[in-house]
Parts: C-alpha cells; sequence; structure tokens
C-alpha cells in the first residue's frame, strides 16, 4: 500500500510535470497555417521561426523558377552572359505550354527582358528559352540547377525542368525553397522586376501584338515591406507562393506549399510574416567594409594594411530582449608579405548577453605585395637617419 504521503508527493510531481509541458507548449509559434506544409525564415540569419512540414516532399510548380534565376543572374554576375545579350527562342521552348507569354519560334529578345518576363508573369516559354541559351541545352542547365542545389544544402530537392511543369521527379521541400529563395535577394536586380505589377512584351516579330505582363504575386501593395518572390500553380502542386518581406534591415522569408486555393496561400504568407515581425527584429551590428583595425606588415610593399569586415553582420533578436551586444576581435599584432585581397587574417566575436551568437572571418581590405630589395635598403637607411 502506498502511504498519504508517497501519494501527495507523486500528485506534486505529476503536477509539476504537467506544469512543465504546458508551459513548452505555449513557447511553441501559435500560428493557424492551413497549407499542410509552411515555413517562416529569418532571411539574414537562415534561422527557421516557424515551420510545419518543413522537409515533406512536394512538387513545386512555378516556385521551380527561383532556381532557374539564380543560374541565370550567377551566369551574368561571373561574366559568362550579359543582360543585353540576344536570346533566339527554339521551337522547343514555343512549344513548352502552361502560363506564357507567347514567344515565338525564331523570336529575339535580351536576356534580361526573358528574365523580367519569368519574374512577373511566370513564363514557362522564357524559361526554357534561358535555360538552353545558359546551359547550352535544357538538360545542361539542369544539371547546372540540381549542382547549385546541392551547394546551398537541399537535400530532399530534384529538379527535371526550369519551369515547373508536372513531374513525379521534380520535386523539393518548404525548407529547401527557403534556402534557394534566400540565396535569390542577395541579387538587388531582381527586386527591380519582382516589384513591376503591370508591363507590356513588344514582340520582336511585328505581326505579333504586345502581351501584357501582370504580377502573380496579389500581396504586392498590400502589405508593408513585400517585394517578392514566386508564386506557383498546378494541379499535383496546389497553390503555393515563396514570398520575402524586408522592414528596415530586417528580410523574412515564408513559403507555403499545395494550399488549397489562391486566397489560402496568401493569407498564410501575411500569418506567417505578421508573426516574424510581431516577435522578432534583425540588428546590423557591423556593416560591410568597416575597419576593424590597421595592422603593421612586415617587408611589404606598404607599411600597414586595413582589416576590414567582409560582409553585413546582423544578428536576430526576440523583441523585448534586446540583451547587451558586444563584438571581440581577434587578429595578430602584424602580418608579414604578401598578403591578398580578403584574405582571412583574423575573426570578429559577437556575443549577446556574454553569450556568442555569430562568428565571422575577418579580412584584408587589399593586396599587399612583398618589398623589393631596393625599398627594404630605402627603409633601412631612413631609420638609420632618423
Amino acid at each position: 500500500m502506498i502511504s498519504h504521503k508517497k501519494k501527495l508527493v507523486y500528485l506534486m510531481l505529476i503536477s509539476l510535470l504537467m506544469l512543465v509541458i504546458t508551459n513548452s507548449a505555449v513557447a511553441e509559434p501559435q500560428i493557424d497555417i492551413n497549407a499542410p506544409s509552411a515555413i517562416l525564415m529569418d532571411a539574414g540569419t537562415g534561422t527557421i521561426l516557424f515551420e510545419k512540414n518543413a522537409h515533406e516532399k512536394m512538387e513545386p510548380a512555378s516556385i521551380t523558377k527561383i532556381m532557374t534565376l539564380i543560374i541565370a543572374l550567377e551566369s551574368v554576375e561571373s561574366g559568362k552572359v550579359n543582360l543585353s545579350d540576344i536570346v533566339r527562342v527554339s521551337e522547343r521552348a514555343w512549344k513548352t505550354g502552361g502560363s506564357q507569354v507567347f514567344l515565338g519560334p525564331g523570336e529575339e529578345q535580351t536576356l534580361e527582358t526573358l528574365l523580367k518576363c519569368i519574374v512577373i508573369s511566370s513564363a514557362n516559354d522564357a524559361s526554357m528559352a534561358v535555360a538552353e541559351y545558359i546551359g547550352g541545352s535544357v538538360e545542361g542547365f539542369v544539371k547546372l540547377m540540381n549542382d547549385k542545389a546541392k551547394e546551398l544544402g537541399m537535400k530532399n530537392t530534384h529538379f527535371t525542368n526550369p519551369h515547373g511543369l508536372s513531374d513525379p521527379d521534380h520535386y523539393t521541400t518548404a525548407y529547401d525553397i527557403a534556402l534557394m529563395s534566400r540565396e535569390l535577394v542577395k541579387y538587388p536586380i531582381f527586386f527591380k522586376w519582382s516589384t513591376i505589377w503591370m508591363d507590356y512584351l513588344e514582340h520582336t516579330d511585328k505581326k505579333r501584338e504586345a502581351t501584357m505582363l501582370a504580377n502573380t504575386n496579389k500581396l504586392l501593395g498590400k502589405y508593408e515591406g513585400l517585394d517578392g518572390l514566386k508564386t506557383g500553380f498546378h494541379n499535383k502542386a496546389g497553390h503555393c507562393f515563396a514570398g520575402t518581406a524586408k522592414r528596415g534591415d530586417f528580410r523574412l522569408i515564408s513559403v507555403v506549399l499545395n494550399a488549397q486555393n489562391s486566397n489560402q496561400r496568401f493569407e498564410d504568407t501575411v500569418k506567417l510574416l505578421d508573426y516574424g515581425f510581431g516577435h522578432y527584429d534583425s540588428i546590423k551590428v557591423v556593416e560591410k567594409g568597416m575597419v576593424q583595425k590597421t595592422i603593421p606588415v612586415e617587408k611589404g610593399h606598404i607599411n600597414e594594411v586595413n582589416v576590414i569586415v567582409p560582409e553585413d553582420v546582423s544578428i536576430l533578436i526576440e523583441k523585448g530582449k534586446q540583451d547587451q551586444i558586444n563584438t571581440k576581435i581577434d587578429i595578430p599584432e602584424k602580418l608579414s608579405a604578401p598578403l591578398s585581397k580578403n584574405q582571412e587574417v583574423g575573426t570578429l566575436t559577437v556575443e549577446q548577453n556574454g553569450k556568442t551568437v555569430k562568428q565571422i572571418n575577418l579580412v584584408v581590405s587589399e593586396d599587399v605585395k612583398k618589398a623589393g630589395f631596393i625599398e627594404l635598403l630605402k627603409r633601412i637607411f631612413s631609420k638609420w637617419l632618423n
């Protein structure tokens, strides 16, 4: 028989356990998302603020085009192609089907025009034309897409085309979409196109009338700070939307997959973004290029070099928990030539309330060549004379 005292202890323990469980549940984000899969991510740090079945593989429909745009803009940045390049539309691109801007076979448009058609009107024909031009073939471009997906850590993604038309071997997840969305928002030119509400495509074949380009992102101008990214829909994928909004230095990325209708995907997006902006903020601790220290250089063609931060450094904080933030640098007292621009020579540590929350490498601001023999002699004589 259990004594009365032991029963009382057991009841107290059970009550305490229930209290802990209840408090833990309250701490979880309470967002009523109707879509079967969704995620909310801080673009600056990659921190997940909310997720629901975020690693479940699904067809992404035209959200696929986020990766198509990444490959294209990366190719422009590397100098492989230029936005002013003239792209000839193939018969294969013309026959793609689905959402399109009615490019004709043999029609020629600039690469920039085709990218604008992809961003604003989700044009499948433009996506195919861009893929053939940059990848040499659609298959070659798809390989670039899958290689980039691996590079970004998209472990549950496989692409078979650059547009997103249904294919059982073409899949990704809400989490992986957030990763590639985070990559796309690094390109400022994307927002030049994504914030256009309406435009027209003038066909180079004068027999064809101009095509109206209407943005498929219906939250533009209706939600504060929202400036992208991409919608998607077909019967198997349902209604999808990868959205992004920025307020101050704080950018959020939301993904909603397989919603029942178009309104639901946008309503869920608003819930996610409202939660993020309502509960969190981003603080820029250090700006890109900021000099942390000037260090002497031994045997260099110059006597000292600046050590700088190679990127903006921001941290995510919960509102109401803006604890003290400190930075510490760890760099040597002197360096030796030769040095290369952006060579890593130390670290910057960001601490919040005494705990390390971020650490990045510090780099030198310029090349430092080794001083020649004559230059070294001049310095020796100069020291003697002084």
